[in-house]
C-alpha cells in the first residue's frame, strides 16, 4: 500500500518527485534484467499506429487533422519512452516503469516553453475520445516480462495510473480524466466494463498528488452530479484518493451540503470521515453533521452513525455526543400493547435487527472507552426528574453494567439512587422488555443482575422495582432456561436468611404464583425446596411462603392428573402434619397453613366442593387447638384477619359464627337492676361488678373471676387466654355481617367486670391474701385490662369513621364510653402496676403474633437494666419507689450566674444514637417534680392503705411483660381527637371525613370545669401509645423489619390528621404548667374517675403538674421522632412535613428572627415554618425552664431534631428534590444552630439544685452529656469552650467536697457530683475537635483536591487541644478515683494516637514554625509522663483492674509517639533537640518511688 504525499505544483517539485530510494530500486530492478526490457520486434511502426487510429475516423473534421499531428506526438513520446500503443488490447508498458516515468518526466520538462506538454495532451484527449481507446487506457496495461515475453497481469498498472504518477503531467492529466466521467454517467456496463468507477479507480493510492486541492475541487464538482451509485463509490474512495490531507480542504463542507441534499448518503459520508484525518476544529464540524443525522437517519444506518460518532468522541466533545444520543435516539419504542398483551409478536419487533445492531454498537464502544463510560455515568448522575429519563438510558446502565468492571457498582448504585428519588419510573423498564424479548435476551444477564441487587436494598421503593423487574422478565421470556434463571435467583434471595430480602423474593414469587401460575407449576420442583426450611422464617414470610404453595395448588385443580393436585396433596399433608404437631414452633406454621388454603378455598367464587374442603381444614385446626391457649389465640387472629380482609363463603362465615355461639354461656353473666344474682365468694374472695357503664340498665357482666376461680392454673386460665382474640374476632364477625355494625354486641361496651372487691386492695387485707388469691387478683386486672383494649380496637374505628351505621346519638354515646374506658384501664394499669411490685408474678401471653402489622417490638427493661429505650415504658423513677421513698423537688428553680460568656458540655458517648434515646427515656421517667407541692393525698397516712399512686407516672413493672399484652390497633390513636365536648358539623358538609370535630375549646353544658385539662391525663395514655409505635418506626441499632418500613409512610398518613389535636393538647399542658394547680381540674377528674366506674381508692391520686410536663415531653419526643423518620422527606410526603411544622407555629412570629435571615422567608414556605417551629419551642424552653429540668432538657433535645431534619432536607433537595419546586434559605441552619447552643448555655447556666436539696445531681447524670454534646457542637467556637472548662472551670470544681462546701465558678453543673461526666465528655470532645483539624490537613484518598490551609490557624488550634488534653491528664493528680485514672489512660492514649496522624504536617513546616512544634511536644510529654505513672501504679500495691487492662494499648501509643518524634527531629537535621532517659519511678505527686519491688514487699510486710 503506498502513502500519498503533496508534490507542490512548482518545476523544480515536478521534477523530484520521485524520491531518491525509488529511484533505487527501479536501478537495481533494471540491472537484474540484464539489459532493455523490450525487443525491436515486439515494438510496432508509429505511423502504422497513427495510420490505424486515423482509418477509425475518416469522417472527421480539419480539427481531426490537426489532432493526428498531436497523436503522432502521443504515440512518438510514449515510444521513446519505451510503451507502445497496441491497436488491440492494452498497451504494453516496459519492465521498467520507473524508468519510463522518468523519461517522459524529463521530456515535459525540459524547457518552460516547451509545447511538447500541450501538445501530449491534446493528442491524448483525442486518443481518449474513443470508448475503446479509454477503456484500453484504463484497463491494466501488459508489460514486458523480465525473461523477454509479454504479459497481462489484473495486478499490473493501467497507463492512465502510470501517466498519473508523472509529476508534471498528473495535474492536466486528472483533469482531462475527470471531464470525462460525465459522459459514461448513463451507460449500463457490468462492474468490470464501469469507465466511470475505472476511471475513478486511477487517483487511488497515488504515490504522491502534486495539485491535491484541484484535485478535490474538481472531484467535488464532479461528485455533485454524479449518480447515487457512484457517488457512494466516490465518497467511498475518498480517504484513498485525497489520504491525511483532507485537513485544509473543503471536503467537510461539500459532503455536509450532500448529506443534506440526500440522506441515503449517510453511510458512505460516515465512512469517509471515519478516515480522514481531521485538526480539532474540523473535528468537531464533523461529530456538529454527524450529530445532526441522528433524528433523520434510516433506521439501517443507525448503527453506522452511533459507531462514527462514538469514534470520533474524545474528552471535549464526549458530552454533546452523549447528550444529543440521549436527546435525539428514538426508536426504542413500545410495541403495540394488545399484540404484546397477547403474545401476537412472539418477542418480536419490526426494528429488533436494527436495534440489536445499535446496542451491539453502543456496547463494543463501550467497552474499553472509558472517556465514554464516565461521560454516561455523569449525565445519568445529573437526571433529576422522571421527564429527563429516557428508555436510552436504562439501556445504557444495562450496557455499563454488562461490560462488567468498575462500572457495575456505579451503575448499580446509580439505578438505586434514581429509583428511590423517582426519576427513573417502571414504564421505562417495560418499555425496555416488553414486546422485545429476542433483545433481552442478549443482556439477559444484566437485567437479572440489577434485578437482584434492587431487592437486596434497604430502601422499599427500590426493592418495589426490583420485583417489578422479575414479574417483568418471568412473564416476557418464555424460554424454559430463562424462567429457570429468575425463579433460581428469587429461590436464592429467599435462602439469604436476610429479612427483607427475604420477605421481598417472596412477595415476587406471590406475584408470579398469581399472574403466572399455570407456568409456574410446570417449574415447582424448583420451588418446592423452600418447605424444607420453613423454621428459618419469621412468621410474616411464613404466611407468603403458604400463599405462594396455595396459588400453586388450587389454581389448576380443574384437571387431576396436572401438577397442581400433586403440589396441593403435598401441601394439604404438610400443614395437617403441623397442626398435629406438639411443638408450637410447627403448630403456629400449621395455622398460618390454614389460613392460607381457607381463604384460597373459601373465595366467594369457590366450588361447593373447595367451599367443604376449607371447613374440613377449619374443623382439623379448630380441633388441634382447642386445648392449647396459645395456639387457640393465633387461630382466633388469623380468623379475624380472615374475615377481615377475605371475601368468605356464606358457609364459612356460618362456621366460624358457629364456633363463637359459647362466648355468651361462658364469659357471660346475668344482671338484675345492674347488680349480681349470686354473691357467693369465689376460692375466698368476694366479686363486685367494677365499671358499669351502663348503670342499672346494665344486664350481662362479664365472668372474669369464677372463670378464674374454678380452676385457675389450668382451664380457667386458658379460657381466659382466648378471651381478647375471640372478642376481636367477634367484633369482625359482626362487622362483616352487618355492613360495618357493631350494634349487636355494643352491650359490651358498657357491661361491668366481675373483679374481686376492691375492699382486698388495702394493705391489712392484701397481706391477709393466700399466694393463689393474690395471684387470681392480679391475673383479674390483667386480663381486665386486655379486654378493655380489644374493646377499644373494636369500637374506637366506630366513631373515628364516617360511616352510616351509626347514628349522632349512638356516635355521642359510644364516644362517651370509650373516654370512660380510658379512664378504666389507666387505673387498671397502674393498680396493676403496683401489685406486681408488691407480689411479682409473670403474666400469661395473649398475643403471639408479633411479626402482625400492629404488633410492636418490646423496647421495655428493667430500670436496673435500662440503658436506651423509649421515654416512656422504661421509668427510672421506679428505682426510687422500690425503695419506698418518693422524689420531692421545690416548685421553683434558681437561676443560674446569666453573665457567663462561655460553658461548654461534652458529648463524647461513643454511640450518640443510643445516648439520644438515653436522655429522653430518663427525661420522661420519673415524676419527681414538684410533687411534693401538688399531690397531697387525703389518707396517706392512714396505715391500712396502699403507698401512694400517682396515675401518671409510666407502669414500668408492668411494661416490663408489655409484650404479653393484647395491642391497640393504631386506628385507636385517633381518640386523641375525641373528647367528651365536641361539636357536629353541618350535615350536609361535603367532606365526609371531617363531619366530626372534637373541639377542646368548646364544653358541654353542665361541665364542671371551664377547661379540658382534666382530659390530658387520657392523652398521655395515648401519647405513650404513639410514642411505642414510633419507636418501633425509627430503631436505633437494627434496620426496621421490611413490614415496619413498608408501613411507615403508611403511618405517617394516618397520624398526620393528629397534628392539631397534638398542638391543642400541648397548648392545655403548657397552661397547667404555667398556671399551677388548678382545684377545678382535679375535682373535675375525680368525678369523671368515680363516674366511670373505677373504684375509690385513697391511694390514687393525679399531679396537674406532673400531667402537664409529661405530656409536653411525650409530644416533643413524639415530634422529634417523627421528624427524624426518612420517609418524611420523601416527595410524596412534604404536605405532611409542612402540617407538622404547621402546628408549632407561634401567634406571632418575632420580627428580628425573620429579618436576620437573607433573604427573608416569605410565609408559607418550608423554611419559614421552620423559623416558626424553632421560636416557638424557644418559648416553650423558657417556659420549661421556670417549671422542669427535664422538660426544658427535652426541648432543646427537640430543637436539634428540627435542625437535624434540615440537614436530611437539603440533602433530598440536592439529591432528588429538584423535581419538586421548593425554595430553601441556607443561611438558616447556621442561625439555628447558634440559636440552640444558646438555649443549652441558658440550661446549664441555671442553678437547679432548689429541686431537690437532698442530691440534686442524681438524676441528671443521663441529661448532662447530651446537653453538653448540643451546646459545645453548637456554639460559635468549640476549642476556645473546651479551654475554658478543662483549664480553668473544672480544675477548681474537682477540689470540691461536697455541693455546700464549692463555689458554683458560673456553671452550677460543674460540681464534683457531676464531675465524672464532664470529664468523659470533654475528653470525647477534644479528640473530636483533634480529629476535625486532621481531617483538613492530611485529607482522606477519596478527596482528589487538598485545599490550602492556614497554619497560623492549625497550629493554634492544634496548642488548645494539648493544653486541654494536658490539662485533663492532669486532673488526676487532685481525683484518687479509679475510673478517673482510667479514663485518663484511655482518652489520654487516643489523643496521643490521633496526635500521630499530624506529624507529616508538622515536619513539612518544621523550618518555618520549630519553636512551636518542639513546645508543643514539651507540653504534651507531661500528659505522657503522668500517663506512664498511672500505668505503674496501676501495677503496683492493690492492682486496678480498671485501668490496668488498658495498659498495653496506652503503652504502645506512648512508644509510637516517642519514635515520631524522633524522627522528625532527626529528619529536620535538629536531633539535638531529643534526648533519651530513663525515667525516674515517681508517683502522681512527684515524689521518688524507691522502686517496684521495695513497694511490693513494704505492702506485704506485718
Amino acid at each position: 500500500m503506498g502513502f500519498l504525499r503533496r508534490i507542490p505544483p512548482s518545476a523544480g517539485s515536478r521534477r523530484d518527485a520521485p524520491t531518491e530510494d525509488v529511484e533505487a530500486s527501479e536501478r537495481d530492478r533494471r540491472r537484474s534484467s540484464g539489459g532493455s526490457s523490450t525487443t525491436s520486434s515486439q515494438l510496432a511502426n508509429p505511423r502504422d499506429q497513427i495510420g490505424r487510429f486515423q482509418s477509425d475516423n475518416r469522417c472527421r473534421s480539419q480539427d481531426d487533422a490537426d489532432g493526428g499531428d498531436d497523436l503522432r506526438v502521443v504515440f512518438s513520446v510514449l515510444a521513446d519512452a519505451g510503451c507502445t500503443l497496441c491497436s488491440s488490447g492494452p498497451p504494453l508498458l516496459p519492465a521498467d516503469t520507473f524508468e519510463f516515468r522518468r523519461r517522459l518526466d524529463r521530456c515535459f520538462t525540459s524547457s518552460e516553453e516547451n509545447p511538447l506538454l500541450e501538445q501530449f495532451l491534446s493528442g491524448l484527449s483525442t486518443f481518449l475520445s474513443s470508448r475503446l481507446n479509454l477503456r484500453r487506457f484504463l484497463v491494466p496495461a501488459a508489460r514486458e516480462a523480465l525473461s523477454g515475453t509479454n504479459g497481462v497481469s489484473s495486478k499490473a498498472d493501467s497507463l492512465a495510473r502510470v501517466l498519473l504518477l508523472v509529476a508534471s503531467l498528473q495535474p492536466r492529466l486528472q483533469h482531462l480524466l475527470l471531464e470525462r466521467l460525465p459522459e459514461y454517467f448513463d451507460a449500463a456496463e457490468v462492474a468490470e466494463d464501469n469507465i466511470p468507477r475505472l476511471i475513478v479507480n486511477q487517483f487511488r493510492w497515488l504515490d504522491f498528488v502534486v495539485d491535491l486541492e484541484g484535485l478535490c475541487e474538481k472531484l467535488m464538482e464532479v461528485l455533485s452530479i454524479c449518480p447515487f451509485p457512484l457517488k457512494k463509490d466516490i465518497i467511498g474512495f475518498l480517504p484513498e484518493i485525497i489520504g491525511n490531507c483532507g485537513n485544509s480542504l473543503g471536503v467537510v463542507e461539500a459532503l455536509e451540503k450532500m448529506l443534506q441534499e440526500d440522506s441515503e448518503l449517510v453511510v458512505p459520508i460516515l465512512d469517509a470521515f471515519s478516515n480522514l484525518n481531521f485538526s480539532s476544529s474540523q473535528l468537531e464540524q464533523v461529530v456538529t453533521v454527524g450529530l445532526s443525522c441522528i433524528r433523520t437517519v434510516q433506521a439501517e444506518h443507525l448503527p453506522d452513525l452511533l459507531r462514527f460518532l462514538l469514534i470520533s468522541s474524545d474528552k471535549v466533545n464526549v458530552g454533546r455526543i452523549i447528550l444529543h444520543i440521549r436527546e435525539q435516539l428514538k426508536f426504542f419504542t413500545l410495541p403495540d400493547s394488545l399484540a404484546s398483551r397477547h403474545k401476537k409478536l412472539k418477542g418480536k419487533s419490526v426494528a429488533d435487527g436494527t436495534e440489536t445492531s445499535a446496542l451491539e454498537v453502543l456496547r463494543s464502544s463501550l467497552r474499553f472507552r472509558n472517556v465514554l463510560c464516565d461521560a454516561i455515568l455523569k449525565e445519568l448522575k445529573g437526571l433529576n426528574q422522571s421527564r429527563d429519563c429516557k428508555v436510552i438510558d436504562v439501556w445504557f446502565l444495562v450496557l455499563l453494567h454488562i461490560n462488567g468492571g468498575p462500572c457495575q457498582k456505579a451503575v448499580e448504585k446509580i439505578l438505586k439512587r434514581k429509583i428511590v428519588d423517582g426519576c427513573i419510573l417502571e414504564s421505562l423498564f417495560d418499555q425496555c422488555i416488553q414486546g422485545q424479548s429476542n433483545l433481552v435476551k442478549e443482556y439477559f444477564p444484566s437485567f437479572l443482575s440489577l434485578s437482584e441487587h434492587l431487592l437486596t436494598c434497604n430502601e422499599e421503593k427500590a426493592r418495589k422495582f426490583g420485583i417489578h423487574l422479575y414479574t417483568l422478565l418471568f412473564g416476557e421470556l418464555t424460554d424454559s432456561y430463562s424462567r429457570l434463571e429468575v425463579l433460581s435467583s428469587l429461590v436464592t434471595h429467599v435462602g439469604s436468611g436476610v429479612r427483607i430480602e427475604v420477605s421481598s423474593a417472596l412477595e415476587a414469587m406471590t406475584i408470579l404464583a398469581s399472574n403466572y401460575s399455570s407456568e409456574l407449576v410446570a417449574l415447582s420442583s424448583h420451588v418446592n425446596g423452600i418447605l424444607d426450611y420453613l423454621e428459618t422464617f419469621d412468621d410474616q414470610n411464613l404466611r407468603k411462603v403458604y400463599e405462594v404453595f396455595c396459588l400453586l395448588s388450587f389454581s389448576c385443580r380443574l384437571n387431576g392428573d396436572s401438577p397442581g393436585s400433586s403440589i396441593s396433596r403435598e401441601l394439604m399433608i404438610l400443614v395437617r402434619k403441623q397442626l398435629g404437631n406438639p411443638d408450637m414452633r410447627y403448630r403456629k406454621m400449621g395455622i398460618f397453613g390454614t389460613s392460607k388454603i381457607v381463604s384460597a378455598l373459601g373465595d366467594l367464587s369457590s366450588s361447593k366442593e373447595n367451599v367443604d374442603e376449607a371447613l374440613e381444614f377449619l374443623k382439623v385446626s379448630f380441633d388441634s387447638c382447642k386445648h392449647e391457649s396459645s395456639a387457640l389465640i393465633l387461630l382466633y387472629d388469623e380468623f379475624t384477619a380472615l374475615v377481615k380482609h377475605g371475601k368468605l363463603q356464606t358457609k364459612i362465615m356460618e362456621w366460624i359464627g358457629t364456633r363463637l355461639g359459647d362466648f355468651e354461656s361462658i364469659f357471660i353473666t346475668d344482671l338484675e337492676r345492674g347488680q349480681l344474682v349470686s354473691t357467693e365468694p369465689y376460692i375466698g374472695l368476694e366479686g363486685d361488678p367494677w365499671m358499669n357503664l351502663d348503670g342499672d340498665t346494665s344486664v350481662i357482666c362479664l365472668n372474669i373471676l369464677p372463670i378464674l376461680s374454678s380452676s385457675p392454673e389450668k382451664s380457667g386460665q386458658s379460657k381466659m387466654q382466648s378471651l381478647p382474640a375471640m372478642l376481636q374476632l367477634l367484633s369482625s364477625v359482626e362487622r362483616s355481617a352487618n355492613g360495618g355494625s357493631l350494634e349487636g354486641i355494643d352491650a359490651l361496651l358498657g357491661c361491668p367486670l366481675l373483679l374481686p372487691s376492691h375492699k382486698f386492695l388495702y394493705a391489712s387485707a392484701w397481706n391477709s391474701l393466700k399466694e393463689i388469691q393474690k395471684k387470681t387478683i392480679i391475673f383479674s386486672l390483667y386480663y381486665a385490662v386486655n379486654w378493655i383494649r380489644e374493646l377499644f380496637n373494636a369500637f374506637g374505628s366506630q366513631v373515628t369513621t364516617v360511616s352510616g351505621c351509626l347514628t349522632q346519638g349512638l356516635r355521642e354515646e359510644t364516644t362517651e364510653k370509650l373516654l370512660k374506658r380510658l379512664r378504666n384501664i389507666i387505673f387498671l394499669e397502674n393498680l396493676l402496676n403496683y401489685l406486681l411490685k408488691l407480689h411479682h408474678v409473670s403474666l400469661p401471653p395473649l398475643n403471639f403474633d408479633a411479626d402482625m402489622p400492629d404488633a410492636l417490638p418490646t423496647n421495655h427493661k428493667q430500670p436496673s437494666e435500662e440503658k436506651e429505650g423509649c421515654a416512656s415504658g422504661m421509668d427510672t423513677a421506679s428505682v426510687s419507689k422500690k425503695r419506698g421513698r418518693k422524689k420531692k423537688f421545690n416548685a421553683t428553680g434558681k437561676s443560674g450566674n446569666d453573665n457567663m460568656k462561655q460553658q461548654t458540655i461534652v458529648d463524647a458517648f461513643e454511640r450518640s444514637g443510643s445516648l439520644e434515646k438515653t436522655v429522653r427515656a430518663s427525661s420522661t421517667s420519673s415524676c419527681t417534680e414538684k410533687i411534693s407541692q401538688t399531690v397531697k393525698h387525703e389518707g396517706s397516712s392512714h396505715p391500712d392503705h396502699l403507698d401512694a399512686v400517682e396515675m401518671s407516672e409510666v407502669p414500668t413493672v408492668l411494661y416490663s411483660q408489655e409484650s404479653k399484652f393484647r395491642v391497640l390497633h393504631a386506628d385507636c390513636l385517633t381518640l386523641l381527637s375525641l373528647s367528651k365536648r365536641w361539636i357536629r358539623i353541618s350535615e350536609d358538609d361535603d367532606k365526609l371525613l371531617n363531619s366530626i370535630i372534637f373541639s377542646f375549646s368548646q364544653q358541654s353544658e353542665g361541665s364542671c370545669c371551664s377547661d379540658p385539662k382534666a382530659e390530658l391525663c387520657l392523652h398521655l395514655y395515648l401519647l405513650r401509645e404513639l410514642h411505642r409505635r414510633l419507636d418501633s418506626f425509627c430503631p436505633t441499632r437494627k434496620p426496621s423489619p421490611a413490614h415496619h418500613v413498608t408501613m411507615a409512610t403508611d403511618f405517617l398518613g394516618k397520624v398526620r390528621p393528629l397534628f392539631l389535636s397534638l398542638r391543642k393538647h400541648l397548648d392545655n399542658a403548657l397552661s397547667l404548667l404555667t398556671n399551677g394547680k388548678n382545684a377545678a381540674c382535679i375535682e373535675h377528674w375525680k368525678c369523671q374517675h368515680a363516674s366511670a366506674g373505677n373504684p375509690d381508692l385513697p391511694s390514687f391520686s393525679l399531679s396537674n403538674a406532673l400531667v402537664g410536663s409529661f405530656v409536653c415531653q411525650e409530644i416533643f419526643y413524639c415530634f422529634g421522632k417523627i421528624m427524624n423518620m426518612r420517609e418524611l422527606f420523601d416527595y410524596t410526603n412534604i404536605p405532611v412535613l409542612k402540617d407538622l411544622l404547621g402546628i408549632l407555629q407561634p401567634t406571632s412570629m418575632p420580627g428580628d428572627f425573620v429579618l436576620s435571615i437573607e433573604p427573608p422567608p416569605s410565609p408559607g414556605n418550608i423554611d419559614f415554618l421552620y423559623c416558626g417551629a424553632f421560636s416557638f419551642l424557644e418559648e416553650v424552653f423558657n417556659t420549661a425552664c421556670q417549671n422542669s429540668l427535664k422538660l426544658a432538657s427535652e426541648v432543646v433535645i427537640t430543637l436539634e431534631s428540627l435542625i437535624k431534619s434540615i440537614a436530611i432536607f437539603l440533602k433530598f433537595l440536592e439529591e432528588g428534590g429538584k423535581s419538586v419546586s421548593i425554595t430553601f434559605s441556607k443561611q438558616l441552619s447556621p442561625l439555628l444552630q447558634h440559636r440552640l447552643g444558646a438555649s443549652a448555655c441558658n440550661l446549664l447556666a441555671r442553678d437547679w439544685s432548689a429541686d431537690n436539696p437532698e442530691n440534686p445531681f442524681k438524676d441528671k447524670g443521663k441529661i448532662l452529656p447530651h446537653i453538653i454534646q448540643i451546646y459545645l457542637r453548637n456554639t460559635k467556637s468549640r476549642r476556645e469552650a473546651l479551654f475554658d472548662l478543662a483549664c480553668s472551670i473544672l480544675p477548681k470544681a474537682s477540689h470540691g467536697k461536697s455541693r455546700e462546701q464549692e463555689p458554683t465558678y458560673g456553671v452550677p453543673f460543674v460540681c464534683s457530683s457531676t464531675f465524672m461526666a464532664w470529664y468523659r465528655t470533654l475528653h470525647e470532645e477534644n479528640i473530636s475537635e483533634l480529629e476535625n483539624l486532621i481531617g483538613r490537613i492530611c485529607p482522606s484518598k477519596k478527596r482528589k483536591e487538598n485545599k490550602r490551609v492556614d497554619a497560623d490557624v492549625i497550629f493554634e488550634g492544634l496548642q488548645q487541644s494539648v493544653d486541654v488534653s494536658v490539662s485533663l491528664v492532669q486532673l488526676c493528680k487532685t481525683q484518687n478515683k479509679v475510673r478517673v485514672h482510667a479514663l485518663a489512660v484511655k482518652y489520654g492514649a487516643k489523643f496521643v494516637d490521633a496526635f500521630i496522624k499530624a506529624f507529616d504536617f508538622l515536619e513539612a513546616h518544621f523550618l518555618l514554625h520549630g519553636d512551636i512544634i518542639i513546645q508543643m511536644v514539651k507540653d504534651l510529654q507531661k500528659a505522657t509522663r503522668t500517663i506512664q505513672v498511672l500505668c505503674s501504679e496501676a501495677k503496683r500495691g492493690a492492682k486496678q483492674t480498671m485501668v490496668s487492662g488498658r495498659v498495653p494499648a496506652a503503652k504502645r501509643s506512648l512508644e509510637r509517639f516517642l519514635f515520631r518524634v524522633k524522627a522528625m527531629l532527626h529528619n529536620t537535621s535538629n536531633g539535638h533537640s531529643f534526648w533519651m532517659g530513663n525515667l525516674k519511678h515517681k508517683d502522681l505527686l512527684g515524689q521518688v518511688v524507691s522502686s517496684q519491688l521495695c513497694a511490693d514487699e513494704e505492702v506485704s510486710s506485718p
